[in-house]
Order: C-alpha cells, then structure tokens, then sequence
C-alpha cells in the first residue's frame, strides 16, 4: 500500500497553486480552474504522490487549519536534500519563513515557512 493522494486545506486553492507550483517547485498533477481543483506532486518523476489543494470553505475545515495556525503548528512537512540551501533559494524568491533552519536534539534539521495560504510548512533534511 503507498498514498496515492492527500490533501491540505488552504484560502485559496489557486493562489496555493501558484505558491506551490512557481515557489516551491511542485509539478502539476492536474487543474481544473473552473471546479477551484488543483492537485499537485513532487518535481521527482518516482514520487507521482499527489497533493490536493483544498478549499478551506468547509466550517470545520476552515476552523481546523485557523487554529493549528494560530497555535503554530506546520500542517505538513516536506522532505528536502539540504534544508541550508532550499532556505536560501526560497528566501530569493520571497518565501517568508515563521522559523530559521535549525538542528534539532535528534540532530535533524528543520525550517518552517508560511505558504501564504493559511498553512505553516516544514521542510525536514533527508
């Protein structure tokens, strides 16, 4: 069994779209602008994982992702070859990070940024 698709719920599913796809390097998956559906994937041609940009327009969705925002805490987490560098790049093209890169006790090493869309996301080192 793999995951074939999972979701993160965001404002604005096109906005996410573009956020993910021109700053974070996400492929796309499929659009379909008219029914406000975007899924994207990883830009690695062995992951085909997708990942659908949901609209937050549901009561408890919406409270759900505002709350875990409000408290701080990363919806999902990204795996990345060196957290240092995709930091920088990110940085260059106006990513606005909530936490620096940092080691944590276990010695892994981790930066949080904001997506723009309601969502803090982790970015883990491989």
């Amino acid at each position: 069994m793999r995951i074939k698709m999972t979701s993160i719920h965001v404002t604005d599913p096109a906005k996410a779209y573009e956020f993910y796809t021109q700053k974070l390097g996400f492929d796309t998956l499929m659009t379909m602008p008219e029914y406000n559906l975007y899924i994207v994937k990883s830009s690695d041609p062995s992951d085909q994982t997708g990942l659908l940009l949901e609209p937050s327009d549901h009561p408890l969705a919406k409270a759900y992702m505002e709350g875990l925002h409000e408290q701080g805490f990363s919806m999902i987490v990204f795996g990345v070859p060196n957290v240092q560098e995709e930091y920088e790049r990110l940085v260059s093209l106006g990513v606005v990070f909530k936490q620096e890169p940092q080691t944590g006790p276990d010695g892994s090493i981790s930066a949080v940024l904001d997506d723009t869309v309601g969502n803090f996301v982790q970015l883990h080192q491989d």
